[in-house]
């Protein structure tokens, strides 16, 4: 998918308080970042931040942390935050490629991971970029605490069909997983949608998810 560039959108992403500008030294500190001790959930490659600015709405107990690699979309989440009456003070925005989501967090920092509608990279040669790859399974093991979890989302059928074969080869469990969210009374309770679920589910897509832990 080829993103459009939006003019002046890093010069609004280095002013804006939300964002962590340098998240490699709160590596081991994010508790200081928030000013509490309070669970961190993440969720790495958020697009325009709907989906965490609702759960950080939602759970003022938590701290939340969106990680986007690109900065015209990111500037969207941050147009939605500062829009808020009252922005939630439990979130926080990194722009950063997830492969380096191991210089961000020290080991056991984050209580659970979140994906939701991840690049498929459909090409056989770069099925290691998917977020649901053994490779990245390892990158979360190293952050994520012992009794976490990662939870994914997509209407993709065959990158969901890899996902759950990624699991076992990883070392990790799965939890709980269904095709259809919307149809599973258990999985979709408490269900916040992305926008990017709002508009497949409303061609008719079925939802996959899956929830894996070590």
């Amino acid at each position: 998918m080829r993103l459009r560039n939006v003019k002046g959108s890093r010069e609004t992403i280095a002013a804006n308080d939300y964002v962590v500008h340098t998240p490699e030294e709160q590596k081991g500190k994010w508790s200081e970042v928030f000013g509490n001790k309070n669970p961190i959930h993440i969720e790495v490659g958020m697009g325009k931040g709907k989906f965490i600015t609702e759960l950080a709405r939602q759970n003022p107990d938590i701290n939340y942390v969106g990680i986007e690699k690109y900065s015209s979309v990111l500037i969207r989440a941050l147009e939605k935050t500062d829009a808020l009456e009252t922005p939630p003070e439990n979130l926080r925005f990194v722009r950063m490629d997830a492969e380096n989501i191991c210089n961000m967090f020290a080991e056991h920092e984050v209580d659970r991971i979140y994906l939701n509608f991840s690049d498929p990279w459909p090409k056989d040669r770069h099925a290691k970029r998917r977020l649901t790859s053994t490779t990245y399974l390892g990158r979360y093991d190293k952050i994520l605490k012992p009794e976490g979890h990662v939870e994914f989302k997509t209407d993709n059928k065959d990158l969901f069909q890899f996902s759950l074969e990624q699991v076992e080869p990883a070392g990790w469990h799965l939890d709980a997983f269904t095709w259809d969210l919307h149809h599973d009374e258990t999985l979709n309770q408490g269900n916040v949608m992305t926008e990017y679920e709002q508009k497949f589910s409303s061609m008719g897509n079925p939802i996959c998810k899956l929830i894996v832990s070590r």
